[in-house]
Protein backbone atom coordinates (compact mmCIF):
# COMPACT_ATOMS: atom_id res chain seq x y z
CA UNK A 1 0.00 0.00 0.00
CA UNK A 2 1.20 3.16 -0.68
CA UNK A 3 2.29 5.71 2.47
CA UNK A 4 -0.14 8.29 1.30
CA UNK A 5 -2.90 5.87 1.40
CA UNK A 6 -1.57 4.02 4.77
CA UNK A 7 -3.77 4.53 7.89
CA UNK A 8 -2.01 7.07 10.44
CA UNK A 9 -3.14 8.97 13.70
CA UNK A 10 -3.57 12.62 13.09
CA UNK A 11 -3.34 15.08 16.00
CA UNK A 12 -6.32 17.35 15.93
CA UNK A 13 -5.83 19.46 19.44
CA UNK A 14 -4.56 19.17 22.79
CA UNK A 15 -5.20 21.44 26.23
CA UNK A 16 -4.22 21.53 29.67
CA UNK A 17 -6.56 20.49 32.22
CA UNK A 18 -6.39 21.39 35.78
CA UNK A 19 -6.62 17.61 36.99
CA UNK A 20 -4.48 15.15 37.38
CA UNK A 21 -6.52 12.59 34.34
CA UNK A 22 -6.75 8.66 35.28
CA UNK A 23 -9.53 8.74 32.97
CA UNK A 24 -10.81 9.75 29.98
CA UNK A 25 -14.48 9.08 28.26
CA UNK A 26 -16.71 10.44 25.39
CA UNK A 27 -20.01 10.78 26.55
CA UNK A 28 -22.34 9.00 24.46
CA UNK A 29 -23.79 10.49 21.37
CA UNK A 30 -22.60 14.14 21.81
CA UNK A 31 -19.21 16.03 20.89
CA UNK A 32 -18.25 15.79 24.85
CA UNK A 33 -16.29 14.28 26.99
CA UNK A 34 -15.26 13.38 30.70
CA UNK A 35 -12.13 13.87 32.38
CA UNK A 36 -11.68 12.65 35.70
CA UNK A 37 -9.04 12.03 38.60
CA UNK A 38 -7.45 14.22 40.95
CA UNK A 39 -6.75 17.58 41.77
CA UNK A 40 -3.77 19.08 43.26
CA UNK A 41 -2.52 19.59 46.54
CA UNK A 42 -3.89 17.79 49.96
CA UNK A 43 -6.40 16.69 50.30
CA UNK A 44 -6.74 15.79 46.66
CA UNK A 45 -10.39 16.24 45.88
CA UNK A 46 -12.13 14.19 43.05
CA UNK A 47 -12.56 15.76 39.82
CA UNK A 48 -14.70 15.63 36.80
CA UNK A 49 -14.54 17.57 34.03
CA UNK A 50 -16.87 18.29 31.16
CA UNK A 51 -15.24 19.07 28.19
CA UNK A 52 -16.74 19.22 24.57
CA UNK A 53 -14.92 19.66 21.01
CA UNK A 54 -16.16 22.60 18.42
CA UNK A 55 -14.55 23.85 15.65
CA UNK A 56 -11.44 21.79 16.42
CA UNK A 57 -11.35 23.43 19.89
CA UNK A 58 -11.59 22.04 23.85
CA UNK A 59 -13.80 24.05 25.54
CA UNK A 60 -15.34 23.97 28.69
CA UNK A 61 -18.55 23.05 29.51
CA UNK A 62 -18.49 22.70 33.44
CA UNK A 63 -16.56 21.24 36.55
CA UNK A 64 -17.72 18.51 39.34
CA UNK A 65 -15.68 18.21 42.60
CA UNK A 66 -16.38 15.41 45.11
CA UNK A 67 -14.09 14.82 48.36
CA UNK A 68 -12.71 11.85 47.31
CA UNK A 69 -10.42 11.27 44.03
CA UNK A 70 -11.94 9.43 40.94
CA UNK A 71 -9.78 6.45 39.70
CA UNK A 72 -11.38 5.04 37.19
CA UNK A 73 -14.87 5.25 35.22
CA UNK A 74 -17.07 4.27 32.31
CA UNK A 75 -20.68 4.89 30.83
CA UNK A 76 -21.31 0.98 29.75
CA UNK A 77 -23.84 -0.08 31.56
CA UNK A 78 -26.02 3.22 31.36
CA UNK A 79 -28.62 3.53 27.97
CA UNK A 80 -28.06 6.20 25.60
CA UNK A 81 -30.90 8.17 26.89
CA UNK A 82 -29.40 8.19 30.12
CA UNK A 83 -26.10 8.79 29.65
CA UNK A 84 -24.66 7.59 33.43
CA UNK A 85 -21.13 7.77 34.14
CA UNK A 86 -20.18 5.06 37.05
CA UNK A 87 -16.78 5.51 38.71
CA UNK A 88 -14.90 3.76 41.46
CA UNK A 89 -12.46 6.00 43.85
CA UNK A 90 -9.31 5.70 46.43
CA UNK A 91 -11.54 4.86 49.03
CA UNK A 92 -13.05 1.75 47.51
CA UNK A 93 -16.32 3.16 46.67
CA UNK A 94 -18.96 3.00 43.59
CA UNK A 95 -20.80 5.48 42.06
CA UNK A 96 -23.31 6.18 39.99
CA UNK A 97 -23.83 10.14 38.37
CA UNK A 98 -25.78 11.95 36.22
CA UNK A 99 -23.65 14.67 34.73
CA UNK A 100 -26.89 17.41 34.58
CA UNK A 101 -27.20 16.42 38.29
CA UNK A 102 -24.14 15.76 39.82
CA UNK A 103 -25.34 17.10 43.67
CA UNK A 104 -25.64 13.20 45.18
CA UNK A 105 -24.95 9.96 43.31
CA UNK A 106 -27.77 7.87 41.86
CA UNK A 107 -26.02 4.64 42.98
CA UNK A 108 -23.80 4.23 45.95
CA UNK A 109 -22.01 1.15 47.26
CA UNK A 110 -18.66 0.44 49.23
CA UNK A 111 -17.63 -2.16 46.58
CA UNK A 112 -14.15 -2.84 48.05
CA UNK A 113 -11.97 -2.21 50.86
CA UNK A 114 -9.13 -0.13 48.95
CA UNK A 115 -8.27 1.39 46.07
CA UNK A 116 -11.14 0.59 42.52
CA UNK A 117 -7.95 0.12 39.73
CA UNK A 118 -10.57 -0.42 37.07
CA UNK A 119 -13.90 -0.93 35.94
CA UNK A 120 -15.93 -1.63 33.08
CA UNK A 121 -19.61 -1.75 31.98
CA UNK A 122 -21.88 -3.79 29.32
CA UNK A 123 -25.27 -3.89 28.86
CA UNK A 124 -26.06 -0.45 28.41
CA UNK A 125 -25.56 1.79 25.19
CA UNK A 126 -27.07 -1.23 23.07
CA UNK A 127 -23.99 -2.88 23.46
CA UNK A 128 -24.27 -6.58 25.40
CA UNK A 129 -26.72 -9.03 25.93
CA UNK A 130 -28.26 -9.42 29.17
CA UNK A 131 -28.39 -6.89 32.59
CA UNK A 132 -26.85 -3.62 32.54
CA UNK A 133 -23.78 -4.30 34.78
CA UNK A 134 -20.64 -3.26 36.32
CA UNK A 135 -17.44 -4.74 37.09
CA UNK A 136 -14.92 -3.00 39.26
CA UNK A 137 -11.31 -4.51 40.51
CA UNK A 138 -9.15 -3.44 43.58
CA UNK A 139 -6.10 -3.38 45.44
CA UNK A 140 -7.97 -5.43 47.81
CA UNK A 141 -8.05 -8.75 45.28
CA UNK A 142 -11.46 -8.83 44.41
CA UNK A 143 -13.43 -9.03 40.97
CA UNK A 144 -17.06 -7.88 42.08
CA UNK A 145 -20.19 -7.22 39.61
CA UNK A 146 -22.68 -4.95 40.30
CA UNK A 147 -26.29 -4.70 38.99
CA UNK A 148 -27.39 -0.76 40.26
CA UNK A 149 -30.63 -2.26 40.30
CA UNK A 150 -29.90 -4.12 43.41
CA UNK A 151 -28.28 -1.96 45.96
CA UNK A 152 -25.51 -2.92 48.63
CA UNK A 153 -24.27 -6.48 47.35
CA UNK A 154 -22.92 -7.65 44.38
CA UNK A 155 -24.34 -10.12 41.76
CA UNK A 156 -20.79 -11.72 41.38
CA UNK A 157 -17.49 -11.76 44.17
CA UNK A 158 -14.50 -13.01 42.51
CA UNK A 159 -11.52 -13.58 45.37
CA UNK A 160 -8.98 -15.66 46.31
CA UNK A 161 -9.39 -18.92 48.47
CA UNK A 162 -8.87 -18.76 52.22
CA UNK A 163 -5.28 -19.09 52.49
CA UNK A 164 -4.14 -17.74 48.94
CA UNK A 165 -2.16 -14.81 48.30
CA UNK A 166 -4.67 -11.73 47.13
CA UNK A 167 -3.11 -10.35 44.45
CA UNK A 168 -3.82 -6.16 43.09
CA UNK A 169 -5.99 -6.58 40.29
CA UNK A 170 -5.09 -3.45 37.71
CA UNK A 171 -7.29 -4.30 35.09
CA UNK A 172 -10.79 -5.75 34.41
CA UNK A 173 -12.85 -6.34 30.83
CA UNK A 174 -16.26 -7.53 30.10
CA UNK A 175 -16.72 -10.20 27.15
CA UNK A 176 -18.84 -12.58 25.29
CA UNK A 177 -22.10 -10.96 26.23
CA UNK A 178 -23.54 -12.03 22.86
CA UNK A 179 -26.69 -13.69 24.92
CA UNK A 180 -28.79 -13.08 27.43
CA UNK A 181 -27.01 -15.77 29.12
CA UNK A 182 -23.70 -15.73 28.46
CA UNK A 183 -21.25 -13.38 29.81
CA UNK A 184 -17.06 -13.61 31.11
CA UNK A 185 -15.16 -10.80 32.83
CA UNK A 186 -11.30 -10.75 31.74
CA UNK A 187 -8.52 -9.45 35.03
CA UNK A 188 -5.38 -8.78 34.85
CA UNK A 189 -3.28 -8.68 38.22
CA UNK A 190 0.41 -7.01 39.29
CA UNK A 191 2.05 -10.55 39.37
CA UNK A 192 1.28 -11.29 35.63
CA UNK A 193 -1.44 -13.21 36.03
CA UNK A 194 -4.48 -13.10 34.02
CA UNK A 195 -7.56 -14.91 34.40
CA UNK A 196 -10.60 -15.26 32.44
CA UNK A 197 -14.22 -15.65 34.90
CA UNK A 198 -17.37 -17.45 33.33
CA UNK A 199 -20.08 -15.52 35.01
CA UNK A 200 -22.78 -18.17 33.32
CA UNK A 201 -20.76 -21.07 35.23
CA UNK A 202 -19.44 -19.05 37.98
CA UNK A 203 -15.93 -20.35 37.19
CA UNK A 204 -12.34 -19.80 36.21
CA UNK A 205 -12.63 -21.03 32.50
CA UNK A 206 -8.56 -20.09 31.81
CA UNK A 207 -5.42 -18.28 33.38
CA UNK A 208 -2.20 -17.73 32.49
CA UNK A 209 0.93 -15.45 33.63
CA UNK A 210 2.86 -12.97 31.16
CA UNK A 211 5.32 -12.45 33.71
CA UNK A 212 5.38 -8.86 33.93
CA UNK A 213 2.26 -6.65 35.80
CA UNK A 214 -0.74 -6.10 33.29
CA UNK A 215 -1.95 -3.02 32.89
CA UNK A 216 -4.99 -3.43 30.78
CA UNK A 217 -6.73 -6.25 29.03
CA UNK A 218 -9.96 -5.42 26.46
CA UNK A 219 -11.75 -8.30 23.52
CA UNK A 220 -12.07 -7.34 20.52
CA UNK A 221 -15.56 -6.42 21.50
CA UNK A 222 -17.93 -6.99 24.45
CA UNK A 223 -20.40 -8.50 22.63
CA UNK A 224 -19.76 -11.34 20.42
CA UNK A 225 -18.11 -14.38 20.95
CA UNK A 226 -14.90 -14.73 21.94
CA UNK A 227 -12.50 -14.01 19.76
CA UNK A 228 -9.10 -11.67 20.45
CA UNK A 229 -7.95 -10.78 23.56
CA UNK A 230 -5.20 -8.13 24.16
CA UNK A 231 -3.19 -7.35 27.24
CA UNK A 232 -0.77 -4.65 27.92
CA UNK A 233 2.41 -5.39 30.19
CA UNK A 234 4.41 -2.57 32.74
CA UNK A 235 7.55 -4.27 30.73
CA UNK A 236 5.92 -2.57 27.95
CA UNK A 237 4.90 -5.55 26.14
CA UNK A 238 1.51 -6.20 24.03
CA UNK A 239 0.07 -10.00 24.16
CA UNK A 240 -2.30 -10.89 21.88
CA UNK A 241 -4.66 -13.87 22.98
CA UNK A 242 -6.23 -15.63 20.29
CA UNK A 243 -9.36 -16.91 22.18
CA UNK A 244 -10.84 -19.42 19.41
CA UNK A 245 -7.53 -21.48 19.09
CA UNK A 246 -7.51 -23.32 22.38
CA UNK A 247 -5.47 -26.04 23.00
CA UNK A 248 -6.11 -28.16 25.91
CA UNK A 249 -2.39 -28.51 26.89
CA UNK A 250 -1.14 -25.15 26.40
CA UNK A 251 -4.44 -22.94 26.51
CA UNK A 252 -5.30 -20.20 23.99
CA UNK A 253 -2.39 -19.09 21.24
CA UNK A 254 -0.65 -15.91 21.68
CA UNK A 255 1.93 -13.82 20.07
CA UNK A 256 3.44 -10.83 21.80
CA UNK A 257 5.24 -7.67 20.73
CA UNK A 258 7.38 -5.18 22.78
CA UNK A 259 7.01 -1.57 20.83
CA UNK A 260 7.41 0.04 24.37
CA UNK A 261 10.75 0.70 25.84
CA UNK A 262 8.41 1.19 29.24
CA UNK A 263 4.90 0.47 30.22
CA UNK A 264 2.71 -0.64 27.90
CA UNK A 265 -0.78 1.23 29.51
CA UNK A 266 -3.55 0.71 27.79
CA UNK A 267 -5.67 -0.81 24.71
CA UNK A 268 -9.22 0.33 23.45
CA UNK A 269 -10.84 -1.42 20.09
CA UNK A 270 -12.29 0.44 17.09
CA UNK A 271 -15.94 0.26 17.76
CA UNK A 272 -16.67 0.18 14.50
CA UNK A 273 -13.95 -2.01 13.77
CA UNK A 274 -12.72 -4.88 16.13
CA UNK A 275 -9.59 -5.54 13.93
CA UNK A 276 -8.13 -1.75 14.47
CA UNK A 277 -7.07 -1.13 17.96
CA UNK A 278 -4.80 1.04 19.76
CA UNK A 279 -2.20 1.24 22.54
CA UNK A 280 -0.50 3.70 24.91
CA UNK A 281 3.07 3.65 26.06
CA UNK A 282 4.94 4.90 29.37
CA UNK A 283 6.88 7.95 26.59
CA UNK A 284 3.96 9.76 25.40
CA UNK A 285 3.40 7.49 22.33
CA UNK A 286 0.56 5.88 20.86
CA UNK A 287 0.36 2.85 18.14
CA UNK A 288 -2.30 1.55 15.83
CA UNK A 289 -2.54 -1.77 14.95
CA UNK A 290 -4.60 -4.23 13.37
CA UNK A 291 -5.26 -8.11 13.61
CA UNK A 292 -4.22 -10.04 11.26
CA UNK A 293 -6.40 -13.07 10.39
CA UNK A 294 -4.85 -16.58 11.64
CA UNK A 295 -4.39 -19.58 10.34
CA UNK A 296 -4.81 -21.07 13.67
CA UNK A 297 -8.49 -20.88 13.69
CA UNK A 298 -8.84 -23.70 11.75
CA UNK A 299 -6.83 -26.33 13.65
CA UNK A 300 -8.51 -28.64 15.84
CA UNK A 301 -7.42 -29.35 19.27
CA UNK A 302 -5.21 -31.99 17.85
CA UNK A 303 -2.97 -30.63 15.66
CA UNK A 304 0.42 -29.35 16.20
CA UNK A 305 0.44 -25.69 16.89
CA UNK A 306 2.90 -23.25 16.14
CA UNK A 307 2.65 -20.49 18.54
CA UNK A 308 4.42 -18.27 16.95
CA UNK A 309 2.44 -17.37 13.53
CA UNK A 310 -0.90 -16.92 16.44
CA UNK A 311 -2.44 -13.75 16.77
CA UNK A 312 -0.51 -11.57 14.48
CA UNK A 313 -0.62 -7.95 14.60
CA UNK A 314 0.48 -5.60 12.01
CA UNK A 315 1.27 -1.97 13.06
CA UNK A 316 -0.67 0.68 11.15
CA UNK A 317 0.82 4.16 12.52
CA UNK A 318 2.50 5.40 15.20
CA UNK A 319 2.18 9.49 16.90
CA UNK A 320 3.92 10.89 20.01
CA UNK A 321 2.38 13.33 21.95
CA UNK A 322 4.15 13.85 25.21
CA UNK A 323 6.61 13.74 27.51
CA UNK A 324 4.38 11.73 30.08
CA UNK A 325 2.61 8.62 29.65
CA UNK A 326 -0.55 8.43 28.28
CA UNK A 327 -2.47 6.72 31.00
CA UNK A 328 -5.95 6.43 29.48
CA UNK A 329 -8.00 6.53 26.10
CA UNK A 330 -11.01 6.51 24.06
CA UNK A 331 -12.79 6.01 20.62
CA UNK A 332 -15.46 7.85 19.45
CA UNK A 333 -18.59 5.45 19.26
CA UNK A 334 -20.57 7.92 16.75
CA UNK A 335 -17.82 9.49 14.69
CA UNK A 336 -15.35 6.18 12.99
CA UNK A 337 -11.75 6.76 14.18
CA UNK A 338 -12.13 9.59 16.40
CA UNK A 339 -10.43 8.92 19.99
CA UNK A 340 -9.55 10.73 23.19
CA UNK A 341 -5.99 10.68 25.11
CA UNK A 342 -4.85 11.71 28.22
CA UNK A 343 -1.38 12.04 29.49
CA UNK A 344 0.46 12.65 32.73
CA UNK A 345 1.14 15.65 32.03
CA UNK A 346 -2.35 17.05 32.30
CA UNK A 347 -3.14 17.36 28.90
CA UNK A 348 -5.76 15.81 26.91
CA UNK A 349 -5.64 15.21 23.54
CA UNK A 350 -7.69 14.68 20.49
CA UNK A 351 -7.00 12.19 17.14
CA UNK A 352 -7.98 10.91 14.13
CA UNK A 353 -7.32 7.94 11.96
CA UNK A 354 -6.71 9.74 8.29
CA UNK A 355 -6.66 7.25 5.18
CA UNK A 356 -9.22 5.43 6.84
CA UNK A 357 -10.26 3.09 3.46
CA UNK A 358 -6.89 1.83 4.45
CA UNK A 359 -8.12 -0.65 7.25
Amino acid sequence: MSSSLQPRLVSLSHRKVPLTPFGCLWIPCSNRFVCLGTGSGPPSKGIIGVYSTTSGEIRDVHTIEKPRAFRCGTFGATSLQQRHLATGDFEGNLHVWNLEAPEAPLYSAKAHREIINCIDGVGGLGIGQGAPEIVTGSRDGTVKVWDSRQKDLPVANMEPAAGINRRDCWTVAFGHACTPWDRCVCAGYDNGDIKLFDLRNMEVRWETNVKSGVCCVEFDGRDTSLNKLVATTLEGRIHVFNMQGFHTDNGFTSRSEKPYKFTAWTVRHLPQNGNIFITSGGAGCLHLWKHESSALLNKTDQEPEDRDSASASRLLSTISLSSQPIGSLDWNADKQGLCIAASFDRRVHILIIANQQGL
